[in-house]
């Protein structure tokens, strides 16, 4: 068989899974939320059960958060994962 009906594992050729705009805007919620709440970055990830590297580089707009991880922030932050997106998107149409 050449591959016709066969199932494949991973992203379809071509796409790609990391926005920079998108990436920089939700990471900059993040930081200036958690600024806001007078919270360290080592306590949103020991918070969040996620690496304080992986947070620095959430907000610093370098890695593109799964679904899992805005979840996990928001459960970090006290606040509705909903709240984080909605400022995210909000930054963006403002960027435009």
């Amino acid at each position: 068989m050449t591959g016709v009906g066969k199932i494949s594992k991973g992203r379809p050729f071509g796409s790609k899974s990391f926005e920079p705009v998108s990436a920089a805007a939700f990471g900059q919620v993040v930081r200036e939320t958690r600024v806001a709440l007078g919270v360290s970055q080592e306590d949103l990830a020991l918070r969040s059960n996620l690496e304080r590297a992986h947070v620095g580089r959430i907000e610093r707009g370098e890695n593109q958060p799964t679904l899992w991880v805005i979840l996990k922030l928001a459960e970090g932050l006290s606040i509705s994962p909903g709240l984080l997106v909605d400022q995210a998107v909000q930054r963006i149409a403002g960027a435009e």
